[in-house]
């Protein structure tokens, strides 16, 4: 009888855990792509040829660019500037503070 309230109990603590780790994976996917975890994926790669044409060194900008695509689902328009249009791409940083995306 010990038993099989052990194991009762067990499944019961297995299922809180459960539940607990799928409402943690649910808030922290609300909150990693600033309101665009909703949208379909976009493109990254032609936003990125665009966004990079002009570039001095359009492969390097198309690395960053994809980089910062691909964590935010966003890419502001135009070669440069314009980024109020997509907040979470003006706000990634390298090590040394600096813009990470171009």
């Amino acid at each position: 009888m010990a038993v099989h309230r052990l194991l009762i109990a067990s499944v019961l603590i297995a299922v809180l855990f459960l539940q607990l780790a799928e409402a943690d994976q649910m808030t922290q996917g609300v909150g990693n792509a600033g309101d665009n975890s909703k949208l379909p994926k976009m493109d990254c790669g032609g936003a990125c040829a665009t966004r990079c044409q002009l570039s001095s060194r359009p492969h390097l900008c198309q690395r960053a660019c994809g980089t910062c695509c691909a964590r935010c689902n966003c890419v502001p328009p135009g070669t440069s500037g314009n980024l109020d249009v997509c907040p979470c791409y003006a706000t990634i940083t390298t090590r040394d503070n600096k813009h990470k995306c171009p």
